[in-house]
């Protein structure tokens, strides 16, 4: 029948019983098939992620700038990774850059949620937040 229509006959479903063949345009399929992919790939969200540096000594006014940053990131749907990166002999102030990052999820308690604690990866001590969905914001008390 294929040949007779000068089409070709693709097996669809080979697992079926029986086995579902159809009489159709091969390439013409190929194409609407990798339209489809395409489409559904372009409608897939994209997670974007903002970095955010510190180092252990930060002061609180580049700290509260930084803050400020992070809060427009989480507010537009990205997520941030914050890092703390350890500068020569400054790898002995761990437990400042700990606190540091610490300190920064608390204040941005209202606007994302932890995803990963302080976590050291040879120079940088790491954290990463996720925004919190739309409906989930803390009210300031």
């Amino acid at each position: 029948m294929a040949d007779d229509q000068e089409l070709d006959l693709v097996q669809i479903s080979p697992e079926a019983k029986p086995p579902v063949c159809k009489v159709i345009d091969y390439k013409k399929f190929l194409y609407e098939y990798k339209k489809k992919q395409k489409e559904l790939k372009s409608k897939a969200s994209k997670v974007v992620v903002k970095e955010i540096r510190f180092g252990p000594n930060t002061d609180d006014h580049d700290f509260n700038f930084k803050l400020k940053h992070a809060m427009n990131f989480l507010t537009d749907g990205a997520k941030v990774k914050a890092f703390v990166f350890f500068k020569g002999r400054t790898i002995l102030f761990k437990e400042k850059g700990e606190l540091l990052l610490l300190k920064f999820a608390q204040d941005l308690e209202e606007y994302a949620k932890v995803e990963q604690l302080p976590k050291q990866e040879g120079r940088r001590m790491i954290m990463m937040l996720s925004p919190l969905a739309s409906g989930q914001k803390k009210s300031k008390k």
